[in-house]
């Protein structure tokens, strides 16, 4: 491990790059848990250890597992139904409020999905579609539809639907790419 940190300290210092330590930080993955190494230190400075940390807007865990993620998205999500809400409430049409789901609420659901929407429990899954269908209620609002029909009625799909579609047309594009090279 000394090695890799003093080719890390090496390669910064050549690129004149300095590392922010308090944004720097280990995951420790598998058995290696249970009895865990030393902490890293670089130029001096420990760096902390945890359990959960984002990434690139995506949250990883240790376990790789998904609950933080899901957890997050769902806070957000539902700060974002609120303002959907209050939206309806000003008499906003039912296409605008369509619009304002697609691009600021689900925009948040199904960021980054094609990382994590393999591994996610049926339970997870189940939990960011009931905000899909919350969102579709406040929009139909006084007309309470069953969420199939609401999905035919705004001409969308469900949201388990268009993660399988994303994901299938980026491991698509990775495999032509692939295939040029």
């Amino acid at each position: 491990m000394a090695h890799y940190i003093s080719h890390l300290e090496l390669w910064s210092k050549n690129n004149s790059m300095k590392l922010n330590f308090k944004k720097t930080k280990e995951m420790i993955f598998g058995s290696v848990q249970k009895n865990p190494p030393a902490p890293l230190c670089v130029n001096g400075n420990v760096i902390d250890t945890v359990k959960c940390f984002k990434l690139l807007g995506i949250n990883i865990s240790d376990d790789l597992r998904w609950n933080a993620h899901v957890d997050a998205l769902c806070a957000k999500v539902v700060s974002r139904l609120y303002f959907l809400k209050i939206l309806k409430h000003s008499g906003l049409p039912q296409n605008d409020l369509l619009c304002f789901y697609k691009s600021v609420i689900r925009s948040v659901v199904e960021y980054g999905c094609v990382v994590w929407h393999h591994n996610l429990t049926t339970a997870q899954s189940d939990r960011l579609e009931a905000l899909q269908k919350r969102a579709l209620r406040i929009i139909l609002h006084p007309v309470t539809l069953p969420y199939n029909t609401a999905l035919t009625l705004c001409e969308i799909e469900s949201l388990k639907l268009r993660r399988c579609k994303f994901q299938q047309k980026f491991f698509k594009q990775k495999q032509i790419s692939a295939e040029i090279l």
